[in-house]
């Protein structure tokens, strides 16, 4: 499959390459408008997302649930039933398992898909479940060092597991090379804050793993430990979050549906009502989550006032990028590396995030207009990220993940 997927009605507005990374409007575009649609080169589920029973397709992360099953399971209300069922654009009938390890897809489409391109290599057959198999001790490893997770390690096995498989291996070795794995940046003595000292241990044990598993001596430059840190770092810096629901697909259904004023009223108090009560049993995690790779999209340069925003609007993993505002012909496509709240905090706390994670000062307009604040950051913001740092030690970047 291509790894850029571009419908008719923006296929005018494609973008093209500038002095380097970065894309440019061939023509000026509307805000709203869907500048591209992108597949994944490729993608993976996160692992503790799978771990607490978010059930998602393999290969296109569609979310299986139903969205009555998943509004049960993220409420705690067993026997809730949800208006409008026939919103519901889940079709458990299509479903097929790997008839080998019984990994989920969505279709027969996808359950084939994931074969010819890398399942083949991966799939454990009746060692599924089997915690001595060397794939699963590097999920356990990864599980016991990087929860929650930002990014996988799934997703390095499937490109491992992709390039085996490929008939023309050096072709898609080349495509990864577009993707940026540096693992510091020596200009402005940055170093990715997963490759430092404290983590030495814990990527020592991953590399090891990772090369008891997937070893190819077509990648060997993969398994040493230089080439496995720049791989890392990787996945890193240019995984963008995925994130796939059936009962926000549905809701939005919902929103659409003409009703009278006393109809529509007494459906939004309900589903009001819900999202109450999956906050009190579930809290912010609704969603089917994961990452992936993106050619088109990781060429997108960083803005903390972006004008272009990615959206999985499918329920799977096809990439909307859409303009948050008017953007002029020439005018470059910007996104944000930072979460709607990250974006609110100070210069030097917006700095620090981009550093560690991204290995680059940005200099944008807004960066550019705060030069003058002092580098501070507030008491506020200092107990959040005091409070991150606990909980979250040894995590991947956080990049941000939009809701569908």
């Amino acid at each position: 499959m291509n790894a850029a997927v571009l419908t008719e009605d923006c296929s005018n507005s494609l973008l093209f390459m500038l002095q380097g990374k970065g894309l440019f409007a061939k023509r000026s575009m509307k805000k709203g408008e869907t500048i591209f649609i992108e597949r994944p080169l490729v993608s993976a589920q996160f692992l503790w997302n799978t771990l607490y029973k978010y059930k998602a397709c393999e290969y296109c992360l569609r979310a299986l649930e139903t969205a009555e099953g998943n509004a049960r399971r993220l409420s705690g209300i067993p026997g809730l039933s949800l208006p409008h069922p026939e919103l519901c654009r889940v079709r458990p009938e299509q479903h097929q398992a790997c008839p080998q390890c019984q990994v989920m897809y969505c279709s027969s489409e996808c359950r084939q898909a994931a074969a010819d391109q890398y399942h083949r290599a991966l799939c454990l057959g009746p060692s599924e479940d089997d915690p001595d198999h060397p794939i699963n001790k590097l999920k356990d490893a990864w599980n016991m060092h990087y929860p929650p997770e930002t990014s996988s390690i799934m997703l390095m096995a499937k490109m491992v597991a992709m390039v085996k498989q490929a008939k023309d291996k050096a072709h898609l070795q080349k495509l990864f090379t577009h993707f940026c794995s540096r693992t510091a940046n020596e200009e402005e003595e940055i170093a990715h804050k997963l490759l430092g000292e404290q983590f030495r241990g814990q990527l020592a044990l991953l590399h090891s793993l990772f090369r008891e598993a997937l070893y190819d001596d077509h990648l060997s430059r993969w398994f040493v430990p230089e080439g496995f840190r720049s791989l890392f770092a990787l996945v890193g810096t240019n995984g963008q979050g995925i994130g796939t629901s059936s009962l926000s697909q549905w809701v939005h259904a919902c929103d659409a549906l003409e009703l009278p004023a006393q109809q529509r009223e007494h459906l939004d108090s309900f589903i009001d009502q819900l999202y109450k009560d999956i906050e009190k049993e579930t809290g912010d995690f609704l969603n089917c989550e994961g990452s992936g790779l993106f050619l088109l999209q990781s060429s997108c340069n960083h803005s903390c006032i972006p004008n272009a925003e990615a959206s999985f609007p499918d329920n799977n993993f096809l990439l909307h990028l859409s303009a948050l505002c008017d953007i002029n012909q020439g005018e470059e496509i910007c996104i944000s590396y930072l979460d709607c709240c990250q974006r609110d905090r100070s210069r030097h706390s917006r700095h620090k995030i981009l550093r560690e994670n991204y290995l680059f000062v940005c200099s944008c307009p807004k960066c550019v207009s705060q030069m003058d604040e002092l580098d501070v950051t507030s008491e506020e913001e200092e107990e959040e990220e005091g409070v991150a740092e606990g909980e979250t030690e040894g995590d991947e970047m956080e990049d941000e993940m939009t809701d569908v």
